[in-house]
């Protein structure tokens, strides 16, 4: 079983590689801690915010499925090099414990970025949102009879040959 998390990632801000600001050829993977076969990437930024800082902006949303059994939504921003090759330069870990307000309520929440060697490297904007869940469980029990009732008992049946007496 999953859950569905609704994640809009706003924008990255002040992110650099080798001490260069990025401008652009960057995008966003997010990933659960326990599967990683489960990746979800952004689109490839090709533009800065306004206002002339070190902003990258993508205001793209992603819906991912979470398992259960997962802690942490893990955040990578990646860029490319003049290479070609595909490098990370920040990474956030967001505990599931920090979305959970209540379903389908929006919250907007900023990280900090890390670099592989554990050093901060700018912050990233996201606002998320937590579909409704729905469980639907099979309604199994007893159905009371003699008593001129229509409804069925739930719970878990102790039979009397199971008892023992210690009389």
């Amino acid at each position: 079983m999953s859950r569905t998390v609704e994640i809009t990632i706003l924008n990255v801000e002040n992110i650099c590689a080798n001490k260069n600001s990025i401008k652009k050829n960057a995008f966003v993977s997010f990933e659960c801690d326990s599967s990683n076969e489960i990746c979800y990437s952004t689109k490839e930024n090709s533009e800065e915010c306004g206002g002339g800082g070190s902003c990258l902006s993508w205001n793209e949303k992603l819906i991912m499925e979470v398992p259960f059994n997962a802690r942490f939504i893990i955040a990578d921003v990646k860029c490319k090099t003049s290479w070609g090759n595909i490098k990370s330069v920040g990474m956030a870990r967001i505990p599931l414990s920090d979305l959970y307000v209540q379903d389908n309520q929006v919250q907007f929440l900023s990280y900090r970025l890390w670099d592989s060697n554990v050093m901060r490297n700018g912050v990233i904007n996201i606002s998320v949102k937590v579909k409704n869940l729905e469980y639907s469980f099979p309604v199994t029990g007893i159905p009371v009879t003699g008593i001129g009732l229509n409804e069925i008992v739930t719970g878990i049946p102790i039979w009397l040959s199971n008892l023992q007496r210690n009389c």
